[in-house]
């Protein structure tokens, strides 16, 4: 019988959010419409910076390739969780569940990375600005936004490697909006205990190592923005430095809460708030934190719809 109900249970059921109806219109057009703005956000930022010679630069690249992250995301994520706001059907397979996480950690660990080469490049062009063309080449933007695919590609690939050894006999209902690893752990009837080591080991190395980098790289960078003569200077780099840093806490910290916390397989309540803050809520931001904050940007957007104005005038 074990082995019978060990190969039972391949679909799963996705509670979402609620059951009460009038708040599924309410989150169903909220999440609609910040699904919308992320993609639109995101992409015509990948556009413009693909389009716009001027913006081929380290930076530009690195802020291309975290739009183009936090849109894949938004895709893994949101479409499915909207299709269950009113679906009548809200079971997915084992396999799509897999594919779902994959999909979302190979995004999400490249976000990562690339945040961690975001400081970086701005610790160099803010503390050692002659050195800037020569230490940033082209060479290396390519290897460290390459770096970064690969390692969330190894990475999703471990997790979802090992979901293989589990099964799942009890309850198929996860308690999310979308597949996770930690509600499949859950759900197993075998032990997850070795799932759960090698989640915390990588997903928490891979953390420390980008968070180290992100708050090295902005220490010297207020440093030196504390020595500036230029009042007007330090007030605009300080603002910037803030904002982006107000982006980088808030991905960071929903990670770190989500998969890094002590007693993981106890608290499922919790990550409902803490997915929604990563999945949803920096996607939404980064395009206006990163791109209209920017003054080169701006103005190359201002340029644009002067164009165009003047095209149907």
């Amino acid at each position: 019988m074990a082995t019978e109900n060990h190969t039972v249970k391949y679909e799963f059921i996705l509670t979402g959010f609620t059951d009460y109806p009038e708040l599924k219109t309410i989150l169903f057009v909220v999440f609609f419409a910040i699904y919308l703005i992320t993609m639109v956000g995101n992409l015509g930022l990948v556009m413009l910076i693909s389009k716009e010679h001027r913006l081929h630069t380290p930076m530009y690249i690195f802020l291309g390739n975290l739009a183009l992250v936090d849109s894949c995301c938004a895709c893994a994520i949101t479409p499915k969780m909207l299709w269950n706001f009113f679906s009548e059907n809200k079971t997915v397979s084992l396999y799509e569940c897999m594919a779902q996480f994959y999909f979302l950690c190979t995004v999400e660990t490249a976000d990562c990375f690339l945040l961690a080469a975001m400081a970086y490049d701005r610790y160099v062009a803010i503390c050692s600005p002659l050195q800037y063309h020569s230490t940033m080449s082209k060479k290396l933007c390519i290897q460290m936004t390459t770096g970064a695919y690969i390692a969330g590609n190894l990475h999703s690939m471990i997790h979802v490697g090992l979901l293989f050894r589990l099964a799942f006999c009890g309850s198929n209902h996860i308690n999310h909006f979308y597949c996770d690893v930690l509600p499949l752990y859950r759900l197993s009837c075998v032990d997850p205990y070795v799932n759960e080591l090698v989640l915390f080991i990588f997903s928490g190395s891979i953390q420390v190592f980008t968070i180290g980098s992100v708050l090295t790289s902005y220490l010297y960078i207020l440093f030196t923005i504390f020595k500036m003569k230029s009042r007007e200077g330090t007030v605009k780099a300080f603002s910037t430095c803030a904002s982006h840093f107000l982006s980088v806490s808030l991905f960071y910290g929903s990670l770190f809460f989500m998969y890094i916390r002590p007693n993981l397989l106890e608290e499922g309540d919790k990550d409902i708030p803490a997915a929604i803050l990563f999945t949803e809520v920096v996607p939404l931001l980064n395009p206006f934190i990163y791109s209209l904050r920017n003054k080169e940007v701006t103005t190359i957007l201002r340029k644009i719809l002067k164009k165009k104005n003047l095209k149907k005038v």
